[in-house]
């Protein structure tokens, strides 16, 4: 169980203006930015949870992860992880927990990734039978046998990001923090990734607290979503129902046979071509079903397809309501 209650945390950022004359200036006197990186957040998340933390680049979204892992001490706050305070209790937080920073590396460079794993399995002080347990699971359910005798350096991209999953869930954490983990990757690599992490959280129960600007991640892995804004909470809820709140509409794709259709009420277009066109639908105006009624009594419809509005949509609509 993880729970947060007004945690806050605030830096102070030197700021200048370009020019070797502003450089001088600044060895004696600086000028400082107070930054809220976050402000009085709260949450509460179960055990075997799947969540979604989204939010713009600067909202707060690695801030609140790195006082989770107990990386940050908040300025106020409390923060509770299975009975334990990650900042205060860093040492046996650590061994209940995974963190994947797509951004950066607990793999060595210069050494194969076999290495790298025997090493954490030292600092974690994992038991050999166990390590040897999750090591041939993880090999195996992330295509690693290949590449593991393979120094880091010499590693894709995709490769490394898969290697740096298993490093975090060598020792069996309870917790896994995924900070933008499939940055960067080929479609193949993100439905690997994707398809692991579902498999590990239904067959251990793994708690997953997914940081992502990839929507396709969120909609793929979570149900509950969780939104910050420039430090604080903004919205908490269940992904199914922020998709109805904010989606707009449903999208109908027709090619037809005849003159421009006349649109009922609750029917617009979104783009119009000749004898084709994409047009938003309001459900809570017309079904499907009428607006195909209407459209076919008018000309021959020689194709239609029906769609959810993308989930990057549906997030900027989001991040329009809240202004972020």
């Amino acid at each position: 169980m993880i729970t947060v209650q007004h945690i806050t945390k605030t830096f102070r950022v030197a700021r200048r203006n370009a020019g070797m004359k502003e450089a001088v200036k600044a060895l004696w006197k600086r000028e400082y930015d107070t930054i809220h990186a976050l402000n009085d957040i709260s949450f509460t998340i179960g055990d075997g949870e799947m969540v979604g933390y989204i939010g713009p680049n600067g909202a707060g979204k690695s801030s609140t992860i790195k006082v989770l892992s107990g990386i940050l001490t908040p300025d106020t706050g409390q923060c509770d992880i299975n009975g334990r305070c990650p900042w205060k209790d860093r040492t046996s937080h650590v061994r209940d927990i995974g963190v994947v920073f797509g951004q950066r590396s607990q793999l060595w460079w210069d050494v194969p990734v076999i290495d790298s794993f025997e090493l954490l399995r030292d600092i974690y002080r994992v038991p050999q039978n166990e390590y040897q347990r999750n090591f041939d699971e993880l090999v195996e359910l992330l295509n690693l046998s290949q590449i593991v005798k393979t120094p880091t350096r010499q590693l894709s991209l995709g490769q490394r990001m898969r290697c740096e999953i298993a490093a975090s869930l060598l020792h069996s954490p309870k917790i896994l923090f995924l900070d933008e983990p499939t940055i960067g990757l080929d479609a193949v690599s993100k439905l690997a990734v994707r398809s692991f992490i579902k498999e590990l959280n239904q067959r251990r129960g793994t708690t997953v607290i997914l940081t992502t600007h990839d929507m396709q991640d969120i909609e793929a892995l979570t149900s509950r979503v969780i939104l910050i804004g420039k430090g604080k909470i903004l919205l908490d809820g269940a992904l199914e129902s922020l998709k109805k709140q904010f989606s707009g509409g449903k999208i109908l794709r027709i090619e037809y046979q005849g003159s421009t259709p006349e649109l009922p009420k609750g029917l617009s277009w979104q783009e119009r071509g000749e004898n084709h066109g994409v047009l938003l639908l309001a459900p809570e105006l017309l079904s499907v079903s009428e607006a195909i009624s209407s459209l076919s009594a008018q000309v021959e419809l020689r194709d239609v397809s029906v769609e959810d509005t993308p989930i990057d949509e549906i997030v900027a609509n989001l991040y329009r309501e809240y202004r972020i």
